[in-house]
């Protein structure tokens, strides 16, 4: 079994998830037709916002000493979080890396959660329903909801699950016994 953590980051991670950012948003432009800025970055404002704003939390997403992805959490201080931007290297996908780091990171906020994701990204689909179902059996939802403020984009599909503290260690103690995945 692959190696990872995820830990909150800080102001020193910052260019390392800024260069993950890039990754994550080339990938994404697959799905949003979004091209990069005359500089060749991304729009970066969700990553921003997590390393200023309060209600908010970036985590640095590693196997080893190598970073292998990043996650964006907001409304830490809502009913409900979300995670705004969850994204994992190429090179680590199909390992478990990615499921192993959802599981730590919800662990670190329990109680109810919201993603959503692009139905034509059908690798994200089948990731996020495997999630709902590790975290939460066959207590979650999935509905359609439109883009604010962009009626020409399909909806997105938000999962909602709820997270119980300590979830990570049972889960982690769960998988090394019978791997169903």
């Amino acid at each position: 079994m692959t190696d990872v953590s995820a830990r909150l980051a800080d102001v020193t991670d910052q260019p390392v998830l800024e260069r993950l950012w890039l990754l994550f948003r080339h990938d994404m432009s697959e799905f949003s037709g979004a091209l990069p800025d005359p500089d060749g970055t991304f729009r970066s404002d969700r990553l921003q916002a997590a390393f200023a704003q309060a209600d908010w939390a970036p985590y640095l997403l590693s196997s080893g000493p190598s970073p292998v992805g990043l996650a964006l959490v907001r409304n830490l201080t809502a009913p409900t979080r979300v995670m705004n931007s969850f994204f994992v290297v190429r090179g680590a996908r199909r390992t478990g890396i990615g499921l192993r780091a959802v599981r730590e990171v919800v662990a670190k906020h329990p109680g109810p959660w919201e993603v959503a994701f692009q139905d034509r990204n059908v690798a994200a689909v089948g990731f996020w329903r495997r999630v709902a179902i590790e975290i939460a059996g066959d207590a979650w939802t999935e509905e359609r909801r439109p883009v604010p403020g962009r009626p020409d984009l399909p909806p997105d599909t938000w999962i909602t699950f709820n997270a119980r503290a300590g979830g990570a260690d049972q889960w982690v103690k769960a998988t090394d016994s019978a791997r169903s995945f």
